[in-house]
């Protein structure tokens, strides 16, 4: 009899970024124009900074300081690559300026909310942009245009619903409908679908049973993926009258995920675990597809590249670069 051949083991990173000397909450690949000519990796830290990482000599290239040691929990470049938001608990949300070697604010919005959740945008066209941030009220979401900062819309649950605080964002629109729509993710472990437009919510499902800690959606397949500080990550789907189905749930050898994100090419899935695990999934079949056991403390965030690669930021102030199932 044949002996079984082990599987073989998971890979090592393609490269460490060090340097940050604080957790790491938050990273975004530069996807604009500057991308193609220097690639670029945003950090922001526990400490309130804001990294810019060349992937070429593998090191900073500047620091942003402007959230007065309050620490980053979000950042995001707009489509052109040459602005950044970043998000911190100072309640301040920052528009860096980047163009032509500036590092500089040039405009900010304060917030009302306390709590972790990070914002999301919406880019339709270069001028105009759609925000969704954390509310005034500890269960509301507001809705602005930018960036003029023009109050759209404040999306307040029923009365008798109680969700608790939105825990995370996802904006998005279908190809075949101008109207804009909102995933949140809240505390009581359920996901809402919203309508901005209308102001009102198309269809909720409760499928954690714990807060919902990240969320990602796939608008080409219609279908999302949610992790919580429990065991389970769900799968849902989003269906023609704009209804929430759950088609899967997947239990974890350990609880809490803090993030999750699907590869821009829609093939696979990875999670930052509290555990200090990154687990990478086939994202049409749920397939368990590797374990990423390098950090030493909880995986914090996760964000894919365009072309593939894969970060994740950690409690042990550390980056981990991956290159993992080349696209062909």
């Amino acid at each position: 009899m044949a002996a079984l051949v082990p599987p073989p083991p998971p890979p090592d990173p393609q490269f460490v970024l060090r340097g940050t000397r604080s957790a790491v909450n938050a990273l975004c690949f530069c996807e604009g124009s500057q991308a193609l000519e220097r690639p670029l990796l945003f950090s922001g830290s526990q400490s309130g900074l804001v990294h810019i990482w060349s992937l070429q000599t593998q090191r900073a290239i500047a620091v942003l300081d402007g959230h007065g040691s309050q620490s980053v929990i979000w950042v995001q470049t707009l489509p052109q690559g040459q602005q950044l938001l970043s998000q911190g608990r100072d309640l301040q949300l920052c528009l860096w300026d980047l163009a032509e070697g500036r590092n500089a604010i040039v405009d900010s919005i304060r917030l009302e909310s306390v709590g972790f959740c990070r914002s999301s945008i919406l880019a339709g066209g270069q001028q105009r942009w759609t925000l969704a941030v954390p509310g005034k009220g500890s269960d509301e979401v507001q809705i602005l245009e930018m960036p003029s900062k023009t109050s759209v819309c404040t999306l307040k649950p029923e009365a008798d619903a109680k969700p608790g605080m939105p825990m995370c964002l996802g904006l998005w629109q279908a190809n075949s409908s101008p109207r804009p729509l909102l995933l949140v993710g809240y505390e009581d472990g359920s996901v809402v679908l919203w309508d901005i437009s209308e102001r009102k919510v198309c269809s909720h499902i409760a499928c954690h049973e714990e807060p919902v800690m990240g969320l990602d959606f796939d608008s080409q397949k219609a279908r999302g993926v949610s992790g919580s500080a429990g065991k389970e990550l769900v799968v849902w789907s989003v269906d023609g009258p704009q209804s929430l189905q759950v088609c899967g749930t997947h239990k974890l050898t350990n609880p809490g995920i803090a993030d999750v994100a699907i590869r821009p090419d829609h093939k696979i899935l990875a999670t930052a675990g509290w555990d200090c695990r990154i687990r990478v999934f086939h994202w049409r079949t749920m397939k368990a597809l590797a374990v990423l056991a390098f950090h030493s403390a909880s995986v914090n965030c996760v964000a894919f590249a365009t072309n593939g690669l894969l970060a994740a930021g950690s409690k042990d102030q550390r980056i981990s670069v991956w290159s993992l199932y080349s696209r062909p």
